[in-house]
């Protein structure tokens, strides 16, 4: 795989039983992507975006196939090492937030540098580093019910952001925001691409979402059927 290859996936299948059938939600997928990349996953619901997403964020297993990350060949990791790779080197930003409701914006965002075993000063100042780069300076000891579902996605950003992942993943993150805060939202994470050179890759049918692009990928009955640079 090129140094430039920051993920590649090979003949990637998932499939799961409806009564006497077979339904693919991946089918054959043949994937790569580039380091620095910010690129949109989209297609109908069911078209396999979430479900290739889940494959690469070594939280579900395929049944065939192979998939590598930053050169590690992360189908043949433990449990264990799955989690520990998941933990170091992958960022995750959810539809539904998924914030600790009683922790602080900052305790959020400070709680994945906690379990990598990063002493509290210095996680807190990187926590408070990354709420202030995401526009929430100010706002750092507030909980989720205290913030906006836009400053709540903001903390979700920021919270998976600052361990400094090799690859971001973010599955609808506009879903539950109005087409401001969705415009918003993906011009800051399209920012911070460019600006820190991370690599994005998102799930997404939001035309918000897809217009930030820099490369969109197309799925269809757990294929992809189409992959294009803007």
């Amino acid at each position: 795989m090129s140094n430039d290859i920051l993920l590649q996936s090979t003949d990637l299948c998932k499939y799961y039983h409806s009564g006497d059938s077979n339904i693919a939600a991946l089918d054959h997928v043949d994937f790569q992507l580039e380091r620095g990349a910010f690129t949109v996953l989209s297609g109908r619901s069911g078209s396999g975006k979430t479900t290739l997403l889940n494959m690469i964020g070594l939280l579900d297993s395929p049944d065939k196939g192979a998939l590598q990350i930053a050169g590690e060949d992360v189908l043949a990791l433990s449990s264990a090492a799955r989690a520990n790779f998941r933990l170091q080197r992958i960022g995750f930003v959810f539809q539904a937030y998924n914030l600790i409701r009683v922790l602080s914006a900052q305790e959020n965002v400070a709680y994945v540098l906690q379990l990598r075993g990063m002493p509290k000063q210095e996680r807190l100042v990187i926590a408070n580093r990354w709420l202030a780069e995401v526009g929430l300076e100010g706002l750092e000891h507030r909980r989720p019910d205290q913030l906006s579902g836009g400053q709540q996605q903001r903390v979700a950003v920021a919270r998976a952001l600052a361990s400094e992942p090799a690859l971001v993943l973010a599955d609808e993150p506009t879903a539950n925001l109005d087409s401001q805060h969705g415009e918003s939202l993906m011009a800051l994470m399209r920012e911070l691409n460019e600006r820190c050179g991370m690599t994005f890759l998102i799930a997404s049918h939001d035309p918000v979402a897809m217009a930030a692009a820099k490369q969109s990928v197309y799925m269809q009955d757990g294929k992809i059927i189409a992959c294009d640079d803007v």
